[in-house]
């Protein structure tokens, strides 16, 4: 009889631990969808902004929320992670959500999900300087010692590859001509069939009718997309080596 309450002390037991970790992985994934999901995504696999959190290091270093807590109350604002002010409860929540989401991901098949810098390596950057500065015509609008100077330290791994194939963030120029001769330019805001738009330099929004303006539209996007069927495997590989060493 002893025995037998002994086990079912033991049991009792077991089954509050798993409902108290299974309460704190809700708090924390309730928590994680307000403040985390819109840059790391839903599931912490990694999102439009921000890296995969089921393969982070620190995640797999952590303890008990050591390691996340100081991250996550601190920041990282040098690369766009505010620092928030959690209490210990929600991040004893967050670090058993994080757990949990590392566990699933690593128990599933198919192999992991994401790029490492590490898979971006594979490139000879002597060979990428040469395609830059040659057949690739990249040097025709940039510059190692200018705009691109430093562009290492901005961007790492994916994210410096997506600015190579399709920069983001960049606003097209154009340049209106009138009847009356006056030339005006600024940042396209609207084109269509029937209408050319801009912002000009005093921030203003300016339109036109195309039918009754000539117009000259410089957009940097569109000649990196232009280069996107051009570009070999070699190419892609060197270039990216290449850029890696503008730190």
């Amino acid at each position: 009889m002893r025995k037998l309450f002994r086990l079912s002390f033991v049991l009792a037991l077991a089954f509050r631990s798993l409902a108290l970790a299974q309460d704190a992985v809700q708090q924390g994934h309730e928590y994680f969808e307000q403040h985390c999901a819109f840059c790391h995504g839903r599931d912490a696999g990694g999102g439009e902004t921000g890296p995969d959190l089921t393969r982070s290091k620190i995640v797999g270093a952590d303890v008990h929320g050591d390691k996340i807590g100081a991250l996550v109350r601190v920041g990282r604002i040098e690369k766009g992670m505010p620092a928030f002010n959690i209490s210990d409860s929600d991040l004893a929540g967050l670090a058993a959500f994080l757990h949990n989401q590392k566990t699933i991901a690593e128990s599933q098949k198919g192999g992991r999900k994401g790029v490492d810098e590490s898979d971006l390596q594979t490139g000879n950057a002597e060979a990428g300087k040469a395609y830059f500065n040659g057949a690739g015509t990249c040097s025709s609008c940039h510059s190692a010692t200018g705009d691109l100077a430093g562009i290492a330290n901005k961007y790492s791994g994916l994210k410096l590859e997506e600015q190579m194939l399709f920069p983001g963030g960049v606003h097209a120029k154009v340049t209106v001509h009138l009847k009356s001769g006056e030339s005006i330019s600024g940042r396209l805001a609207y084109r269509d069939e029937f209408t050319i738009g801009l912002i000009d330099s005093e921030g203003r929004y300016r339109s036109w009718s195309t039918r009754q303006v000539q117009f000259s539209v410089d957009d940097p996007a569109a000649r990196h997309a232009d280069l996107l069927p051009k570009y070999s495997d070699d190419d892609i590989h060197n270039l990216m080596a290449y850029l890696q060493t503008l730190k």
